[in-house]
């Protein structure tokens, strides 16, 4: 019963989150003032009941529980945070649209599908430490992806000549720009440490039952890393850097999610 509360309170705080940004976008407001203090407070209330809820599902004396109900509810708590956190500096508010949403739906899943006996991994303090720099560079990575499918309504509308709606609330497109590969190289360096300590730490990476992870992930990494080269070298922008993201978060979302939704989800 209390989890169910719990996992009630932390929805309704990142559903009434996201409409107060879409709100602001609606009517064409800045995030500022009064919204920005009660977007970050419900945020801040969907973030930390959240972390309970992942506290009691994730961490067992075994071990951890690892399924994909779990990984999902711990990305976008990640999320959560680091949009909090990123909002401080910089103009990320209106990416709680897509965000929060997202949220509120991995709590219902955990609410919905919760077990107490999912597969449990035994983790090392080195296998610990590669998980979290894999889930950290697909939280940022992810981030990013919603930022470019922001840019890319942005710059479908100032193309066709119709620069209405929430997209006057939008920051210049160059800002936009900017912001999408700041977060782009952020998670990129994760996403390197990430495979740096799974080749130092882990016994084989290209053992059966990891192969498919490793090459997947190697694949993102060499999409986002041509990305980024193709903006130093060729000042990629536009639809070019928009599509090199979103195939890389694609091919990262397979190497991490693909496996286990087959495994968990289809074939158990």
């Amino acid at each position: 019963m209390e989890f169910q509360l719990l996992s009630t309170l932390s929805v309704i705080f990142y559903l009434t989150s996201a409409i107060v940004v879409g709100y602001c976008l609606k009517v064409r407001l800045p995030v500022t003032g009064n919204f920005r203090l009660f977007y970050l407070a419900t945020n801040f209330g969907g973030m930390l009941i959240q972390l309970l809820l992942l506290q009691h599902l994730v961490q067992t004396e075994n071990g951890l529980r690892l399924d994909v109900v779990n990984m999902f509810l711990l990305v976008t708590w990640l999320m959560v945070v680091m949009l909090i956190l990123g909002s401080i500096q910089k103009p990320l508010q209106n990416l709680n649209i897509i965000i929060a949403p997202l949220a509120a739906l991995s709590v219902l899943l955990a609410a919905i599908f919760h077990t107490n006996e999912p597969r449990v991994v035994t983790a090392s303090t080195e296998l610990q430490s590669h998980i979290l720099l894999s889930v950290i560079a697909f939280s940022l990575l992810s981030i990013a992806a919603i930022q470019a499918i922001l840019l890319a309504v942005q710059e479908r509308h100032l193309r066709n000549h119709q620069p209405n709606g929430f997209i006057q609330a939008l920051p210049p497109m160059e800002s936009m720009e900017s912001l999408l590969f700041e977060i782009i190289w952020l998670g990129f360096i994760s996403l390197t440490l990430a495979l740096f300590n799974g080749l130092l730490y882990l016994e084989d990476m290209f053992a059966q039952h990891l192969v498919h992870k490793t090459v997947l992930s190697i694949s993102a990494w060499l999409v986002f890393s041509t990305l980024l080269w193709g903006r130093w070298r060729f000042g990629w922008r536009g639809k070019t850097a928009i599509r090199w993201t979103l195939i890389g978060l694609f091919t990262l979302l397979l190497a991490y999610f693909g496996s286990k939704i087959v495994i968990e989800l289809i074939l158990s």
